[in-house]
């Protein structure tokens, strides 16, 4: 079914099964850092999955294409995947736009911003309360994104750096691919790990599955999902990192351990699985293969708690990029999250505040009305104006601050038409504490 047609025989549609070769072909070649000419096979394998094999959240018709009906050729793409996020325990649908791209021949000409009229269309329609992505700088701002979400942050080393073990001594822990009786262990660690973070991603039994055997190895994001045990056999917690190098380092992503089980004692035993994996691997790039695997890379976020115990072992701190994220109803987010909101106001100097608390995005807003500490109202602001008893966030900046992003401070101190009166405020403080985020998103 044509959903657009933009003339000169381009037309929006969906994808069926029949445009899997062709859309392998366009997303490996669009999506290559070395160029059309030189596909990225890889990401290709990451389409042919999505397209032919089963997926928790994710079926053929959620690609979108743009063909050239003369020549029967794709000429841009997108799609979205669904998924279930957590903002401090509570839960709620996202969408998340993934495989942007368009031919070089054909940018310029509004493709991707109507296909994203359709990408927030569907994931409205599915309930979703949010949209998040990952890509170039600036881009997604046009399409009513801000950056509000540390995106990766790592620690990396040199291969020299790894703890060795002594002569008399023996390994105390192992690495060991994971087994399907190991999916239910590796969820409970990874749901008490989560606590740690403001906003992260839920899976559930189906999508621990994926994660475990639903992709081919050479898909762009597949990942080796290890236990780490004792070598009494008893589980301690679980990682995973890809099926190559990037660039000259092996890249964990994902490293928890159950509560109780001690980071300085089972780290360097996973430091040297890396070690000793790595020299398996080839780099992600055919252009890179020419490199040594020189390096280990710990990509767990800004903050993690081995990064207490492999600072001096991984000296190199490589800083996040960023998230885009994409409220369309920001009140109704708010009201989402109330639980969360009052049990902040209710822990702060603000405790039992009656009141009402004016967000002024300038061209619209939220206000919240308070009643001893509890939240009565949360409703659009239309028409806020320059008022001057209100909360000041230009464009799509209190997305950072809804988001732990950035503190009141920082963000007065980068734009400023941002701020307030001192009661709303503390009150901001009170609702909106900076905190991080880490989100491993269902791909």
């Amino acid at each position: 079914m044509v959903i657009r047609d933009f003339g000169d025989g381009l037309i929006l549609r969906q994808a069926t099964l029949d445009d899997t070769d062709a859309l392998v072909d366009f997303n490996s070649r669009v999506h290559s850092d070395a160029g059309w000419d030189k596909p990225d096979t890889r990401a290709g394998v990451w389409v042919r999955d999505l397209m032919t094999k089963p997926h928790p959240t994710f079926t053929v018709g959620d690609f979108l294409v743009v063909e050239n009906t003369a020549t029967g050729t794709i000429v841009s793409s997108t799609c979205l995947i669904s998924q279930t996020w957590s903002y401090s325990g509570i839960t709620f649908g996202v969408g998340r736009p993934e495989l942007v791209g368009t031919h070089a021949d054909y940018r310029n000409r509004g493709l991707i911003r109507a296909q994203f009229e359709v990408l927030h269309q569907w994931s409205e329609e599915r309930g979703h309360k949010m949209q998040g992505i990952t890509g170039i700088p600036y881009y997604y701002r046009q399409f009513g994104y801000e950056m509000a979400m540390d995106m990766h942050g790592a620690r990396k080393g040199p291969l020299s750096s790894v703890p060795q073990l002594e002569k008399d001594e023996t390994e105390p822990y192992r690495v060991r691919p994971a087994e399907a009786t190991d999916l239910d262990f590796v969820a409970e660690v990874a749901a008490y790990a989560q606590q740690r973070y403001l906003v992260s991603c839920v899976r559930d039994s189906a999508q621990w599955r994926y994660e475990f055997d639903g992709r081919s190895q050479d898909n762009a994001l597949a990942r080796r999902l290890c236990t780490i045990e004792s070598m009494t056999g008893e589980r301690v917690g679980y990682l995973h990192h890809p099926y190559c190098l990037w660039y000259d380092a092996l890249y964990m992503e994902v490293y928890e351990l159950k509560p109780g089980v001690s980071w300085w004692a089972v780290t360097p035993s996973v430091m040297r699985y890396l070690q000793t994996t790595g020299q398996e691997y080839k780099p992600y790039l055919e252009v890179d293969e020419k490199k040594d695997f020189e390096s280990i890379t710990f990509g767990l976020g800004c903050t993690h708690p081995v990064y207490q115990i492999v600072e001096n072992w991984l000296p190199k701190i490589n800083p996040p990029y960023a998230w885009y994220i994409r409220v369309p109803d920001v009140a109704d987010f708010l009201r989402t999250i109330t639980p969360v909101l009052e049990k902040r106001l209710a822990q702060s100097v603000m405790v039992g505040y009656t009141g009402e608390l004016k967000l002024n995005f300038y061209r619209d807003g939220v206000k919240m009305k308070f009643d001893k500490g509890t939240i009565t109202e949360i409703v659009l602001w239309e028409f806020p104006g320059y008022e001057w008893k209100s909360a000041k966030f230009p464009d799509l900046t209190f997305l950072q601050l809804l988001f732990g992003y950035r503190s009141l401070e920082e963000l007065k101190a980068a734009y400023p038409d941002c701020g307030s009166q001192h009661e709303f405020e503390l009150l901001l403080k009170s609702l909106f504490p900076k905190q991080p985020s880490v989100v491993w998103p269902i791909s």
